[in-house]
Formats: C-alpha cells, sequence, structure tokens
C-alpha cells in the first residue's frame, strides 16, 4: 500500500516534525510505501486557485504533492493542535487538493506539548476529511509531550509509542485494504 502523511507546522522550532518522522517510519516497518508531505517543505502559496484550476500550469510543487496524494491508498494527517483547532498550514496544504483524496480512508494523528495529546483537533480534522471523500477511521493516535517522546530523528523515547501505534496501524491498514478492493471496482463518480 501506499499513504500519504499530511504534515502541516510551519513554526522555526516545531516538534511535531519527531511525530511525523515517527509515523512513516512505523508505516515503513509494516511493509507499506509512506511519503511524507510537509507544509514547510512544498511551501504552497496561501489559496487562491486549487491545484485542478491550474489546468497543465500548476506549479511543479503542486504537481508532485498532487501525484503523491493521487496513488496513496490512504492518507494519514499529523496535527498540532492550535488554538483547539487546525494548523493554518496544514490546512491550506489540504485545501488545495480535492479529488486526490476520493474514496481513501484517513487516520489522525494528533499532538501537544501538554498532557492532552491534541485531541481538540481531530473533530475538525474528521469533519473536513469526511468532507474532502477520505472519511477518518475511528481510532485515533493521540501524542502528548511531543518535544520529549520522539528524537530529532523520530525514534520513539517514550516506548508505548511502537505498541500503541501498531493497533491504530493495524486499523488503517484495514481501511486501506477495503476501500482499495472497491475502488478497483469502481466509483460512483
Amino acid at each position: 500500500m501506499k499513504v500519504a502523511i499530511l504534515y502541516g507546522s510551519t513554526r522555526s522550532e516545531r516538534q511535531g516534525i519527531k511525530a511525523a518522522k515517527f509515523i512513516r517510519k512505523s508505516v515503513i516497518e509494516r511493509g507499506h510505501d509512506a511519503h511524507l508531505l510537509d507544509a514547510a517543505e512544498i511551501n504552497l502559496p496561501f489559496l487562491d486557485k486549487m491545484y485542478k484550476e491550474y489546468g497543465d500550469n500548476a506549479p511543479r510543487n503542486m504537481k508532485q504533492t498532487a501525484m503523491v496524494l493521487e496513488q496513496a491508498d490512504g492518507i494519514l494527517i499529523v496535527s498540532g493542535e492550535y488554538n483547539h483547532s487546525i494548523p493554518p498550514a496544514l490546512k491550506n496544504l489540504i485545501d488545495h487538493f480535492q479529488s486526490e483524496y476520493y474514496w481513501k480512508p484517513s487516520g489522525i494523528v494528533s499532538y501537544s506539548a501538554g498532557p492532552f495529546g491534541g485531541v481538540r483537533v481531530a473533530p475538525h480534522l474528521r469533519a473536513i476529511a469526511g468532507e474532502l471523500g477520505m472519511p477518518s477511521i475511528s481510532s485515533m493516535f493521540a501524542i502528548s509531550t511531543v518535544q520529549s517522546a520522539f528524537d530529532e530523528n523520530g525514534n520513539a523515547i517514550d516506548n508505548a509509542y511502537p505498541r500503541r501505534v501498531q493497533r491504530f496501524l493495524e486499523e488503517f491498514e484495514w481501511y486501506m485494504e477495503a476501500f482499495k478492493n472497491r475502488r478497483d471496482q469502481g466509483t460512483p463518480y
């Protein structure tokens, strides 16, 4: 399976990138292709036109991102909680695309510097993901005190995370396989 991982913090001293790297490694360890789409690296402009509205004139970074999303069997969204909601750079990254998400499951990974693991961002992400045709699985993977949970390379410092992520990814894989089987049989549009 191919998994696109969306990550949207662009802060200079961002800590959530450690969680995104951990998720990517965990997906790869389970035998899947994983592409980390980092809003800071992709550097899309503020939304003026969606990818589909550019036609053949879309910027290269947008074309490359669209290709990864189109080929993905599932989407994992790694998000911090900004004022109980979604980071603006992540929302901007997500909103540039539309049909690239259709008929694919999503999974939500939230994080925070505090004890709640960013769980208040999940309802916002679930609504957005559902609207874009990539409904989220019922489980969510929350990461508390992200700054001390992983090293700079995404290796877990807290031994609970490698164990906990397995159940989350097992559910996500089930949905990816089910959706892929149905997509292979055709979609309503």
